[in-house]
């Protein structure tokens, strides 16, 4: 997974971590991306490890920030 890949490449603290984690989780959960080796996945991850360094700690707003960091559009309610 791109994410844990990350962190176990970084210096981080419990609870980076954990807002990290869970924040990729939601990410994937709202574009629909079950295919954890799709390139976007890299690319979130890599937003989501640059916006824990500003300090946000909510894994929701990590999420957010994530998917707009990369332009990823929201799915539509089907």
């Amino acid at each position: 997974m791109a994410i844990r890949r990350l962190i176990a490449a970084g210096s981080y603290e419990p609870d980076e971590s954990r807002a990290m984690t869970e924040a990729f989780d939601i990410a994937l959960i709202v574009l629909r991306l079950s295919d954890k080796d799709d390139p976007i996945t890299e690319l979130l991850a890599k937003a989501i490890v640059a916006i824990v360094a500003t300090g946000e700690r909510k894994p929701g707003e990590i999420a957010n920030k994530a998917i707009a960091a990369v332009g990823a559009k929201r799915p539509t309610a089907n």
